[in-house]
Formats: C-alpha cells, sequence, structure tokens
C-alpha cells in the first residue's frame, strides 16, 4: 500500500512538473529579489546552495551556514568560524557542509542545529588540509572534494582518494560523477577508482567548471576559458553559438540545469546567462537588469522554477517562467516613464525627457533593447496612444504624430493629457489640455487638428462623453464640469459645474471613467454614480462592496475583453466583469509592482490578448497572462514551525524545529511563548496564515500576515498548535501540528504529588495518633470532668446539705434563741413581778397599823422592808439574768465591755434590757429607780456609747 501512495505521489509530481514547466521568455528579465547582507545579516560571499525537502533554502556563506524559508533567515558558525564553501543535502535531511580542513554535518539535537565533524573517522596519518568545495550525497555514500583529495563517507567510514596531480571540481550529473585532474584531463569516478575519459584534453588542460546533461544523454561542459562544449559519449564538439562567445570572455564560473531544456550560467564578470539546447541566448541578467552583483560564485534551481544565485555580494532570487518581465533604466538614461506603447514593431516610451524607442521582437529570440531619442521629442510626455494606425504624443509641447524614429506636431496647443473619440461621431476626437479642450478629426492624411473648444479653459485631466452627447472632465482640484457643446463641437454652450452640494464627498482628486458603458466616477471613498433626475451623485455600492479595497481606486484602465484594470494609489488589480453579477479581481500577482507605478499618471498598454506594456518609473513591464504560473494550482508545501522561544522575561530558544520527534516541555514558570512559522513558497505571492491552539482558542484565528504568534499565562497541560497558508487567497496548504507540554509548576509536579502523597500518609499516621492520643486526653479530660462535676455535685450537695443543716442549725438556733429570748423575758418578767410585787409589799407594809389603827414603827417593818430591799437588790437575779442574756445574744456584754470600757455595771444592765426593748417602766422596776433615773440613766449612757442624734439607742445596741 505505502509503495503504491509513492508511485501514486511520483505520478503526480511528475504530471505537476510537466504542467508547471513553461518556457522562458526573451522580453526583459524575470523578477528578481534581492537578498542583500543588510538582510541575512552575515558575510559577503555564498559559495553554495541548497534546498531541503521541507522546503528550506541553505547557504555556503563566508561567515558560516545560512538558512532561510521565505521568512526568517538564521546563521550558524562552524566550530572556527570558517567560510562554509559546499552544502548538501542527505536523504535523512542531514545538512552536510565543508570547509577550510574540516567537513560534517548539521543535524537536529535537543530540538537545536548542533554540527558534527566527521574529520574524526579519517584514516590514520590522513589530514584536510585544503578547502572542501563540493558534496554530493549519491544514496548512502556522501563525497566530499578538496583539490587534492576525494573522501567517500559510507557506513561511518571514510574513504581517501588520491591523485598524482591536483583535482579540479567534482560534478554529478544524474548518477555519474567527473572531476577533472589538472594537466592530466576529465576522469569519470567509478565506485573508488578514477577512469579517464578519452579525448577530454580537447576541452583543454584545466578549467572544467560546469558539467550538466545535455540531450540524448550526453554532456554540456562549461570551461572557464574555452566555452562550451557537447559530449555524446565519444567525442567532444564545441558549441559555436554566440553564448559561447560571452562565457569566454566573461569568465563562465559555474551553470545549472533549468525546467528540463535550458541551461544557466553564471560568471564572473557579467552575472547570469541563459540558453537553450541549441546554445541560443534567452536571457542576459546582470547588474544593469537587477543583480546585485556580476560575480556569481553559486547556482541552484529548486523544485519552484527558482534560479537561486549566490554572489560575491548577496544572494538573488530570479523567478523563472514568470508571468512579468521587466526592464529597467539603472542608468537613468529615459527618467521617469509615463507611458509605453508598442508600435510597428518598435517600443516607445513617453518619458519626462522625451520619446524614446528600441526595436521589439516578442518572437524571434533575443534582441537587447537600444533605446535612443526621438529628435525634437525633449519634454514632458503624457501619453502615448494609437489612433487608427497612428501612433499619436499628447506632449507639454503640444500634440505629435510620431513616424518611425520622428515626430510631426499637429497641434500647438500644449498639455495634450489625454484624447478621446467622440461617442456621437466617431470622425471627431476631443483632447483635454492645460487650458482647455481641442478638436480634432479624422483625415485621409490623418488625424487633423481642426481648432480650440471656446467657452472653457480650465485644466482638463480626464474626459468622457456621456450617452446623451455631453462632455464630462474633471479637474485635479476644482471638482466635476459637465459641458454641452455646439453642433459642430467648435464652442460649449453650457457648463454645469458639481460639488458637495451635489453629493460629491469633495472637490479634490474626482475622476471620471467608462466602466462597461456606464460613467462612474472614482473618489477617496468609492466610487459613484449621476443621477440626472435629481441631479445628484450616489455612491455606487453594488461596486463598491464588490471591489473590496480597491472600492477607493483612482484610475481605470480598459484591458479589454470585460476586463479593466482597477489602480489603487499605487495598487494594482486586474477585474474581470465577463461573469454577470460577479467580479474576478486578480490582485497578488502583481503586488511586486506596487508603488513602483507614476502615481496618477499610470499606463498599461494592451499588446495582444496575451501581452500587456505596463510602464513603471524607470522603465516598464511585460504582464504574460499566458504564464500565471501561480494559477497552476500545484501543491503548497507544509507550513513550518521555525522556532519556539521563551518571552518570560529574556528571550530564550526552546526549539528550532517545530515538527519535532522529541517532546517539548515547557516549565510553568516560562509559560510565556512565541511561536514563529513560515512557509517555505519563494515565488513572489501574498502568504497569508491561519492558526489554531488546541486547549487555548476556541477556533481558527483570522488569516493575516503575521508569522508569529505570542501566547502568555499559559496553564499546564498539553496544546496542540494547528497552522496553514493560503496564497493569493487560492491555495490552501495542509495543516501543521505541533505540540508542546506545559509542565505542571513544582507544587503539583510528579515528585511534589509524590511528596504530597507521603507526607499525606504521614499526616494521616500522625494524625492519627494525634486523634488516638487526643482522644485518650479528651477522654481523661471527660472522665476528669465528669468526675469533677460528680465532684461538684456531691459538694453541691453537700454544701447544700450544709446549707441546709446550718439553716436547720440556725432555725434550732433561732429557734433556741427565741426560746431563751422567751425565756429571758419570761425571767425578766418575773424578776420585774417580783420586784413589783416586792415594791407592793413594801408599799403595803408602810401601810400597815396596829391594832390601834397607827401605822407600824419603822423599827417594826425595818427589817421587813430590808428583806424586801436585799431581794429587789439581789444580785443574784442579776447574774443569772447576765449569764442567760449571754447565752442567748453571744457574749454581748464581753463585746459591750471591750468597745467601751467605761461602762460599769448599770450601765450594762441598762444596755441589756433596752436590748430587749424594755419599757421605761420595767426597766426602772428593774433597777429599783424611778422613771426619771432611766431617763438619765439613758441619756448619760448615749453620750457613753457615742451614739448620734438621729439613731435610736435601743436599735444601735440591737445592731451591735
Amino acid at each position: 500500500m505505502l509503495k503504491f501512495l509513492r508511485c501514486i505521489l511520483l505520478l503526480f509530481t511528475l504530471l505537476s512538473l510537466k504542467i508547471y514547466a513553461a518556457d522562458i521568455k526573451s522580453i526583459g528579465v524575470p523578477y528578481i529579489e534581492n537578498y542583500p547582507k543588510s538582510i541575512y545579516s552575515s558575510g559577503n560571499q555564498n559559495w553554495s546552495i541548497a534546498k531541503d525537502k521541507s522546503g528550506i533554502m541553505y547557504f555556503g556563506n563566508a561567515e558560516g551556514l545560512l538558512t532561510f524559508d521565505g521568512r526568517y533567515w538564521q546563521k550558524y558558525r562552524m566550530p572556527n568560524r570558517q567560510i562554509v564553501r559546499s552544502v548538501a543535502i542527505g536523504d535523512d535531511n542531514k545538512i552536510f557542509t565543508g570547509s577550510f580542513g574540516e567537513f560534517g554535518y548539521w543535524a537536529f539535537q535537543n530540538n537545536k542545529l548542533k554540527y558534527s565533524s566527521l574529520t574524526r573517522l579519517l584514516p590514520k596519518g590522513i589530514t584536510v588540509t585544503d578547502e572542501v568545495w563540493k558534496i554530493y550525497v549519491d544514496k548512502n555514500r556522501v563525497i566530499f572534494q578538496t583539490f587534492s583529495k576525494i573522501f567517500i563517507y559510507q557506513n561511518n567510514k571514510i574513504e581517501v582518494i588520491k591523485s598524482p596531480s591536483s583535482f579540479l571540481f567534482l560534478h554529478q550529473v544524474n548518477n555519474r560523477y567527473f572531476v577533472e585532474v589538472l594537466d592530466k584531463g576529465l576522469f569519470e569516478l567509478v565506485g573508488s577508482k578514477l577512469i579517464y575519459i578519452p579525448q577530454s584534453d580537447k576541452l583543454g588542460k584545466e578549467g572544467i567548471l560546469s558539467i550538466l546533461p545535455y540531450k540524448n544523454g550526453g554532456l554540456i561542459i562549461g570551461t572557464s576559458k574555452n566555452g562550451l562544449f557537447t559530449y555524446n559519449g565519444k567525442d567532444f564538439t564545441p558549441l559555436n553559438t554566440p553564448a559561447n562567445t560571452f562565457l569566454k570572455t566573461f569568465q563562465l564560473n559555474n551553470g545549472v540545469r533549468l525546467l528540463g531544456k535550458y541551461y544557466a550560467y553564471g560568471t564572473i564578470l557579467n552575472g547570469i546567462i541563459i540558453i537553450d539546447e541549441e546554445g541560443r541566448i534567452i536571457q542576459k541578467i546582470n547588474k544593469s537588469s537587477g543583480l546585485q552583483n556580476n560575480t556569481v560564485l553559486s547556482l541552484y534551481a529548486d523544485n519552484e522554477q527558482n534560479l537561486w544565485s549566490g554572489l560575491d555580494n548577496g544572494i538573488d532570487r530570479i523567478e523563472l517562467n514568470s508571468p512579468l518581465y521587466f526592464y529597467f533604466d539603472k542608468t537613468g538614461q529615459f527618467g521617469t516613464v509615463y507611458s509605453s506603447i508598442i508600435f510597428n514593431n518598435k517600443i516607445y516610451l513617453g518619458t519626462n525627457q522625451g520619446i524614446f524607442y528600441s526595436e521589439w521582437s516578442a518572437y524571434n529570440g533575443l534582441l537587447p533593447f537600444n533605446f535612443r531619442l526621438i529628435p525634437n521629442s525633449q519634454g514632458q510626455v503624457w501619453e502615448l496612444s494609437i489612433i487608427d494606425n497612428e501612433l499619436i504624443c499628447g506632449h507639454n509641447n503640444g500634440t505629435f504624430k510620431i513616424i518611425d524614429d520622428n515626430i510631426e506636431k499637429i497641434s500647438p496647443i500644449s498639455g495634450g493629457w489625454t484624447i478621446k473619440r467622440l461617442n456621437s461621431n466617431p470622425n471627431y476626437l476631443i483632447q483635454g489640455t492645460y487650458t482647455g479642450l481641442t478638436l480634432f478629426t479624422k483625415a485621409n492624411s490623418g488625424l487633423k487638428f481642426i481648432t480650440k473648444i471656446s467657452g472653457f479653459v480650465a485644466p482638463s485631466r480626464y474626459l468622457e462623453q456621456d450617452n446623451k452627447g455631453d462632455i464630462w472632465l474633471s479637474h485635479a482640484y476644482k471638482g466635476l464640469y459637465k459641458l454641452t457643446l455646439s453642433a459642430d463641437y467648435t464652442k460649449v454652450i453650457s457648463t454645469k459645474y458639481f460639488d458637495e452640494k451635489n453629493g460629491l464627498p469633495g472637490n479634490y482628486n474626482i475622476n471620471i471613467f467608462n466602466l462597461e458603458n456606464k460613467i462612474v466616477f472614482s473618489s477617496d471613498v468609492g466610487f459613484y454614480t449621476y443621477d440626472e433626475l435629481s441631479n445628484k451623485f450616489t455612491k455606487y455600492d453594488v461596486l463598491n462592496k464588490k471591489l473590496g479595497s480597491f472600492a477607493t481606486s483612482n484610475k481605470i484602465i480598459s484591458a479589454g475583453d470585460k476586463k479593466y484594470w482597477f489602480i489603487n494609489h499605487g495598487k494594482t488589480a486586474l477585474v474581470n466583469f465577463i461573469e454577470p453579477g460577479k467580479l474576478k479581481i486578480d490582485s497578488n500577482q502583481f503586488s511586486m509592482l506596487d508603488g513602483r507605478m507614476v502615481q496618477y499618471y499610470e499606463n498599461i498598454s494592451k499588446i495582444s490578448n496575451l501581452i500587456y506594456l505596463i510602464s513603471v518609473d524607470d522603465g516598464f513591464v511585460i504582464y504574460n497572462t499566458s504564464q500565471n504560473v501561480n494559477a497552476l494550482g500545484h501543491k503548497l508545501p507544509y507550513v513550518l514551525i521555525r522556532r519556539v522561544d521563551d518571552i518570560t522575561d529574556k528571550y530564550a530558544t526552546l526549539s528550532e524545529k517545530g515538527n519535532n520527534e522529541d517532546e517539548i516541555v515547557v516549565p510553568y514558570n516560562r509559560n510565556n511563548i512565541r511561536i514563529s512559522f513560515a512557509l517555505p513558497y519563494y515565488r513572489q505571492s501574498k502568504i497569508k496564515f491561519q492558526y489554531y491552539l488546541e486547549g487555548y482558542s476556541k477556533d481558527w484565528s483570522d488569516w493575516s500576515y503575521a508569522t508569529q504568534k505570542d501566547f502568555t499565562n499559559l496553564n499546564s497541560g498539553n496544546y496542540k498548535f494547528k497552522v496553514r497558508a493560503k496564497i493569493d487567497d487560492l491555495s490552501l496548504s495542509e495543516i501543521t501540528n505541533f505540540e508542546f507540554r506545559i509542565a505542571k509548576p513544582w507544587y503539583l509536579s510528579n515528585w511534589a504529588m509524590l511528596f504530597y502523597s507521603l507526607a499525606f500518609i504521614i499526616i494521616l499516621i500522625l494524625g492519627k495518633r494525634i486523634y488516638e492520643n487526643k482522644l485518650k486526653r479528651d477522654s481523661l479530660k471527660i472522665s476528669t470532668r465528669l468526675q469533677a462535676e460528680q465532684d461538684e455535685v456531691l459538694k453541691q450537695e453537700l454544701d447544700q446539705n450544709e446549707k441546709q443543716i446550718a439553716k436547720l442549725q440556725t432555725e434550732k438556733l433561732q429557734a433556741e434563741l427565741a426560746s431563751k429570748n422567751r425565756e429571758l423575758s419570761n425571767s425578766a418578767m418575773t424578776l420585774v413581778y417580783k420586784n413589783e410585787l416586792l415594791q407592793k409589799l413594801s408599799d403595803e407594809i408602810t401601810k400597815l397599823k396596829d391594832e390601834n389603827g397607827k401605822k407600824l414603827s419603822e423599827d417594826q417593818t425595818r427589817k421587813i422592808q430590808k428583806v424586801i430591799n436585799d431581794g429587789m437588790n439581789d444580785e443574784r437575779d442579776w447574774h443569772l439574768f447576765e449569764n442567760s442574756f449571754n447565752e442567748a445574744h453571744e457574749s454581748f456584754f464581753k463585746k459591750l465591755k471591750a468597745q467601751h470600757t467605761n461602762l460599769v455595771p448599770n450601765d450594762l444592765k441598762l444596755c441589756a434590757y433596752l436590748r430587749m426593748n424594755m419599757s421605761s417602766k420595767e426597766m426602772s422596776s428593774l433597777l429599783n429607780i424611778t422613771l426619771r433615773g432611766v431617763e438619765i440613766r439613758r441619756y448619760r449612757l448615749r453620750k457613753k456609747l457615742e451614739v448620734p442624734h438621729d439613731k435610736n439607742l435601743s436599735e444601735f445596741l440591737m445592731e451591735l
């Protein structure tokens, strides 16, 4: 299956090449793109060129190895900064290079291009003592050639081939290898042997610089001094053509075969010459026609019809079979070109210096242009046009008829800008000039000036006639005019002026053109049309929308067959109106013309159905529609990922190769990257890119010309970057995929996760232990707390019980106290009662009478009175009362005596009676004193106790 696919691919490639190949034209020179030293930033000289399978170009440069992908240049230095003299690409995409005393290969290591030397494999005693000038890859072997030896690298070994004389250069033709041995002739390298080719001495004894395949299996051989020879397998024959003379004169240096039937030779003194198999010169390309330098050190023809030239100063790319061929006036011979045209096998250029002409032969081989000034034509030329098989020139000094290399004035009115045939009467023509309009007519002798049209004197740059016969003309700064002419066209009978009041965007840079028999008006904001009924201008929205960016074109030039050139301030497009309601706009392949035409005076002339002549500042361009290479639909190369850079803070290259085998891992703390990409397609075209980052973007980006994209603050994870290219909005490339990974942050790395796991397990174990210990402590605490709570409850119960007991005891004591108080009161009351009784007895005794009714004498009552007095003053009663009182009132007397030492017994008695809240009467009885005496004692007692005036004495004693 794989072999079948390869066969299909090979067949497709061969068919593509067959379709792709075409003739190289002899008109002018193809497009040349210059790459000066200032662009590729390396040495001047470029000694060799190669291209790898992915489309990257490699150059052996004076400062090392250069690479170019269509967008980015990169330089790689040799170990000892040697000049890279030779470059070749291996089947495994290794880049083999040769330098002074050194050869080896470049390959990707860790996603970066690194050099590995092969000189370490040289046999013992063999060294490389000079430059390695040629390298060829022959299947599984690589051949390196110096002037003294040939080295064959195969199976990781190097075989050395020596010669009795010095070598010049080794040449590969298909699978054969030829080398010149100086003073010996031409030899073929067969295996590891050199076999002499008979008759090769005819080539000269030195200087074979090019050997290329020739028709019928032969060879075409280029020498430095003797020109070109052909070899048919038996004999060598000089190729006696003008090309041979040229190569002898300017010293052939190298050669390459082109498109299977042409040969390009680089010279030391005069650039490049391209010949066909017959030796006819097809192209001469040198510094005057666009090369940067006339010394060609190397040539390489790629698979896209590009001829690469490594020069003594710079690199140039020549687009073979280009649809645009250029002729530039590098010497400044004829100045700025305003108009160009081909007439009667001559090409005429109208410039700011006059009219120049040269012979023209587009189909009979190359005729070098030899432009000469037509006598008396000096001055500004505005327009060259063919009218009724006459070449007419609008000039600063008037209007002229050009006849071969002479001019004839037909109008004296200066400044002939443009001339138009009247639709209303084809026998008349009107010309716009510096000072109005002039009238011409057809005559037997050709175009004839009639008169200057009266009634209008403003400069008239553009003019058109509408279907009513009115003349529209524009003034560069004043706006639009519509003129109505008299029946004989000799005077203006009506003039209308239009500006912003009529709907125009302004009065500056309004131009008039006939587009498909409809008059349109260009402006800087788009095209307008005129409505006669409303006398207003309105935007031509249908046209503007379909034209896109070319809606603001400042000029339209008819290209015939419903095709028009639209020129938008220096940018050019060919617009096809053939299909109704649809426009086909081709602008991409004309991008190389951007800014090269004379602004506002652009000129494009149709020469034939296939060829157009385009005037540019310093020459002209031939556009051949039959060679529209970009429209052939060949398969595009893949977009290449060229660099991946870390742009977090300092720029650092992560990879120089996107389609890599090694995984690219970006550290999380460097998660800002830039991806640079390029399409290795080198022909002049507009290349747009579209990209999509899986895992980050939601959809494809818009198409743009940007060739790099920054992605910042990417999250960890796997990403796939997809990119594709589109050429000239037509051909679409396949999708290129580039995968990379943003590593997890250190705290989420595998080691961190392992550490976290271990830490988690340890934490679990420790936690379990801590929990168990805590559980034990908590259990102990709970037990302790429960015990404490129980103890507290018991204590509270005990306290409660104690309080209850105390309460009961207090209540008991209070009861006992109350009982004692009652007893004390009873005792006191008994004493009072006793004293009262004794007092009554005493009083009664005093009243007793004898038998005679006389009171008893004192002697008779004294003893009884004494007994009564002794009973009333008996201290035993007091002592008994005092003891009972102290028991009831907690040693009241002790406290009272301690606090008031000045109290006498009677005071103590009074205090006790007062505490018991006895009345004065009761106290007088107990104290055996009068009530007055009680009051006096109370007063004295207050003073001794220092009782406040507002305080009751009884209360004071009760609180004590």
